[in-house]
């Protein structure tokens, strides 16, 4: 934090600075009212908390859930990106690119939102960094399609898609088992007047809702403490492209890491094509000497910090995709010094993690009532009885958390509601088939949308910045 008020930013550069700050802590605001009806829906329409409550305990349970969700699925969003543009320095393509891609993720979700669409954040902020990889891939001197990380966006992708499938499969199965099990005819019937449910079911209904919410946190928050790092990365270099936390023995096993690699290309050395191998071994040279001249992270100037950087990244992307040509042992062992060597750059300061948790919790806390009544309302054709609200959101509760901890960003959207609409089908309750066509036309036009809008985005700031 203090790297924000030294002094050492020009006027110009903190407001810039400031300016996209705030979008992306908007874009966890908007996050926060967009999804809150996700975990609070079906505590209030079972009775089982007054609406107020619901929000309040949501708000509190994602703000909790940012500080134990760990930075794996920011990560995930992070290496969606291409690797030229993580390495670009100061407020050109770099910031074009992150403002880019806030600005259509936030568009989107406002509209959906209007509308009460219940609409996956993380289908809109996958869908606007592949958007703007292919707008840089468009460019002079670029191949189409190169640059985006195929491989990750596929795994990301295919997390997205199964996730509504297993929410809809499993919750109507969960529903099913539990006719069978439990007998109380009451749990699968719709709520009386304000009447609260049964004592134990309600204290499932809201062990639930507070999972869903602190999974969520946890999940969707990493996606915004990444952005908030790729912006302080970018503009203020000096005090955050390396994580100047890092203790010295971290620091040295960094430094053996660069030795660990040097040594496996040694031991093939045609593992790659002349031109890439040059490059890798003068990357590597270059951070093995700004490393071991260091006695502590602090130590390496202001001014080659971003080159330190620069070098893990673009060694990290080479070294991946040489990995498959060495032996099991060898790769595993590349791997491992990869990790050592992120280590210098995979970070997040605590007061990000605290502002991205704000923004979060008091976005759940705002606007939540238009997708609530969709969710609650209008995805089934009965009202939500409290066995359908409670094996909706065990699921959802379940494959959100796993996912965060996997590092998979999925769609607290997308799980909770398709839970509910395998309800009603195992309820044999009927969909309102309106509002399931306008849910699943917002689902499949998000990507593509997203898309579109945070390419143009990009190209138009990519011309006003650089």
């Amino acid at each position: 934090m203090e790297a924000l008020f030294d002094g050492s930013l020009g006027t110009g550069t903190l407001l810039l600075l400031v300016l996209s700050l705030v979008i992306a802590f908007g874009f966890e605001f908007v996050n926060g009212f967009h999804d809150t009806a996700n975990a609070v829906a079906t505590v209030i329409y079972t009775r089982s908390l007054r609406p107020w409550t619901a929000v309040i305990l949501s708000g509190i349970c994602n703000f909790l859930g940012v500080f134990v969700g760990g930075i794996a699925v920011a990560l995930s969003i992070i290496n969606l990106l291409p690797v030229e543009l993580l390495v670009a320095n100061g407020t050109g393509a770099g910031l074009a690119m992150l403002l880019a891609l806030l600005l259509a993720a936030i568009t989107w979700n406002l509209g959906t939102w209007y509308f009460g669409l219940p609409s996956s954040s993380s289908h809109t902020l996958i869908g606007a960094i592949v958007g703007v990889g292919l707008a840089n891939s468009m460019l002079p001197g670029h191949e189409f399609g190169v640059g985006v990380n195929w491989a990750k966006a596929g795994d990301v992708g295919l997390a997205l898609l199964i996730s509504p499938l297993v929410g809809f499969t499993l919750a109507a199965l969960l529903l099913l088992a539990a006719r069978k099990l439990i007998r109380d005819p009451q749990l699968y019937r719709p709520p009386v007047g304000t009447r609260p449910p049964p004592p134990w079911i309600r204290t499932v209904l809201i062990g639930t809702c507070t999972g869903v919410s602190f999974a969520h946190g946890s999940n969707d928050g990493q996606k915004g403490v990444g952005l908030v790092m790729l912006i302080l990365m970018g503009i203020v270099p000096a005090g955050f492209a390396l994580n100047l936390g890092l203790s010295q023995p971290e620091l040295q096993r960094a430094a053996r890491a660069v030795d660990a690699i040097e040594q496996a290309l040694a031991s093939e050395p045609t593992v790659g094509d002349e031109m890439t191998m040059a490059m890798l071994h003068a990357e590597l040279a270059e951070l093995d000497a700004l490393l071991k001249g260091a006695g502590n992270i602090r130590d390496v100037p202001a001014d080659e910090r971003w080159m330190v950087r620069r070098d893990v990244l673009l060694i990290d992307s080479t070294v991946k995709k040489l990995e498959p040509r060495f032996e099991k042992s060898a790769a595993a062992e590349l791997k491992t010094a990869r990790g050592e060597l992120r280590s210098l750059t995979d970070y997040a300061p605590n007061w990000v993690l605290s502002c991205v948790a704000l923004a979060l919790g008091i976005g759940t806390m705002v606007g939540w009532r238009r997708i609530v009544v969709t969710v609650g309302e209008k995805i089934g054709k009965d009202h939500l009885t409290y066995a359908q609200g409670a094996a909706a959101e065990l699921v959802a509760m379940s494959t959100i958390g796993i996912s965060a901890g996997l590092g998979l960003p999925v769609s607290t959207t997308h799980v909770l509601s398709s839970g509910i609409a395998g309800t009603m089908v195992a309820q044999r309750s009927g969909l309102q088939m309106q509002t399931i066509t306008k849910i699943a036309s917002a689902w499949l036009l998000t990507l593509p949308v997203s898309m579109v809008l945070a390419g143009v985005l990009f190209l138009v700031l990519r011309a006003i910045l650089t």
